[in-house]
């Protein structure tokens, strides 16, 4: 009991950075307070129902997604897809802290998106399940088919979209840390800012 309660906190830490939430909007959306919210996460306040519920319903995820309790007799992984810009991010890992696996899913459109580029801590590798991906790291401006991978710090202004205005389907790992995910490419093959497996 005291192993999954420890959990909760840096889980939901984790889950609120995934979602790009400031402690003062969850505090704003939840109604529980940003001090109450910022030491349940560090582990200096238990857990309690009445602070998991509001949680649970402003993530839309179930409650036991948040304590880690194990699902019995279901071996199946319920995901929770995450929508933001526009785009659908379906989170393929349920561990707290480390590396995180997303599939994302770009929609297609009648003209492709302009580049945004954004910044934050971390480092990301990704591979292109189908589609065309454009990716913008700092001054390069890549195409990358399906079965391409790319691997870049985070810290650098990047942008990923639809190369042509197609759906885009890829593989995210992503890593708050800013560890590298190594890949062992094949040396005499084309490389286009990433690896052709």
């Amino acid at each position: 009991m005291d192993e999954v309660l420890n959990a909760v906190g840096p889980r939901l830490r984790a889950l609120r950075r995934a979602r790009g939430i400031t402690l003062a909007a969850l505090a704003a959306t939840t109604g529980v307070s940003e001090s109450t919210l910022s030491r349940l996460e560090s582990g200096q306040r238990r857990a309690t129902l009445e602070l998991l519920l509001p949680l649970a319903r402003t993530y839309d995820v179930p409650l036991d997604d948040l304590v880690g309790a194990p699902r019995t007799g279901d071996p199946r992984i319920h995901f929770t897809p995450i929508r933001r810009f526009g785009m659908t991010f379906v989170p393929l890992s349920r561990r707290p802290g480390g590396v995180h696996a997303f599939k994302m899913i770009i929609p297609a459109r009648p003209e492709p998106l302009e580049p945004t580029p954004q910044k934050h801590e971390g480092f990301e590798w990704l591979y292109v399940l189908s589609g065309r991906l454009r990716l913008v790291i700092g001054e390069r401006d890549l195409t990358l088919p399906s079965g391409e991978a790319a691997e870049f710090d985070t810290s650098l202004p990047h942008w990923l979209g639809s190369a042509d205005g197609g759906a885009v389907e890829l593989l995210i790992l992503f890593d708050p840390q800013g560890m590298r995910a190594h890949i062992h490419a094949d040396p005499h093959r084309p490389s286009h800012g990433g690896s052709r497996q």
